[in-house]
């Protein structure tokens, strides 16, 4: 995201989310605020047996395991569309980071600091980041790594990757962008595609990885629209895809229903599973 259109899209939630984000480093959510009238987001009971995946709105993630590890994923827990509120998770063991853009990158260096998780994305991105080199994990596509009961898969995606860490600074290069596949044992097998295109080697993560879930971009502009999605899961042949990315600011127009429309043009047998930012879902 290039830094005149970051200056857009930023200027269009200022009024929602504070001068912070102009920051490209929103500010954390106070240590004892909590969703209204129901459990914090990160603090839902576990179910157990049970793998569970919280959205936090746009591309933010965090993943349960019945093995008790903790995954985020692109924690900008800050975003437009973040449940209000709501606590950070308190225990983290990974923190997986597709690209260098601001929302994406979000509160990675504050919740690793919190939790003391290690971060895990590109060799590039990771060291312009800052962080203690126990919590560094910098990789590349093929990179293989196993956190308690999970196995995670570093993977190529088609995108830009920039960081810029000071807004009065230029963007620095970040690295190739990633998705990741996490291999979850007594569990599901998800893959989170990060910011991307739909591109022929989809394929080829299906034939290694064989991932049931995917957490796909479908907003456009940036990345897949719900045609370029539906054209992906099919490539994947997942039974379920998560949609993310999407309407957080104008440009991200696709939706749900328009990806349930364009995979039944497939005719994949894949479904359209639509999560609610701070609830968690057991898969």
């Amino acid at each position: 995201m290039g830094n005149k259109l970051k200056a857009v899209v930023v200027g269009a939630v200022l009024g929602v989310a504070g001068a912070a984000f102009a920051q490209g480093t929103p500010a954390a959510p106070k240590a004892d605020a909590k969703a209204p009238g129901k459990a914090a987001a990160g603090k839902a009971p576990a179910t157990a047996g049970k793998t569970e995946v919280t959205w936090w709105g746009h591309a933010a993630f965090v993943v349960k395991t019945p093995g008790g590890a903790t995954f985020a994923i692109d924690p900008w827990l800050t975003n437009p569309k973040a449940p209000q509120g709501a606590t950070w998770p308190e225990a983290v063991d990974a923190i997986l980071v597709t690209h260098g853009h601001f929302d994406h990158v979000g509160e990675t260096k504050a919740l690793a600091q919190k939790t003391g998780a290690k971060v895990y994305g590109s060799f590039e991105l990771v060291n312009l980041l800052g962080l203690p080199e126990a919590q560094a994990v910098g990789a590349n596509a093929g990179g293989t790594f196993t956190v308690k009961d999970a196995t995670i898969h570093l993977v190529e995606a088609v995108h830009s990757s920039s960081y810029q860490a000071d807004p009065k600074a230029a963007s620095q290069y970040a690295g190739a962008p990633l998705g990741f596949v996490i291999e979850i044992a007594n569990g599901p097998t998800l893959y989170h595609a990060g910011d991307t295109g739909a591109f022929q080697s989809m394929a080829l993560i299906a034939e290694q990885f064989k991932p049931g879930v995917a957490l796909l971009p479908i907003g456009g502009h940036f990345t897949m629209d719900p045609a370029q999605a539906a054209v992906a899961a099919k490539l994947l042949k997942v039974k379920t895809v998560v949609p993310m990315h999407y309407g957080t600011f104008p440009a991200l127009a696709g939706t749900p229903d328009a990806l349930t429309t364009e995979l039944k043009k497939t005719r994949a047998a894949t479904k359209v599973l639509a999560l609610e930012p701070g609830k968690a879902t057991a898969l």
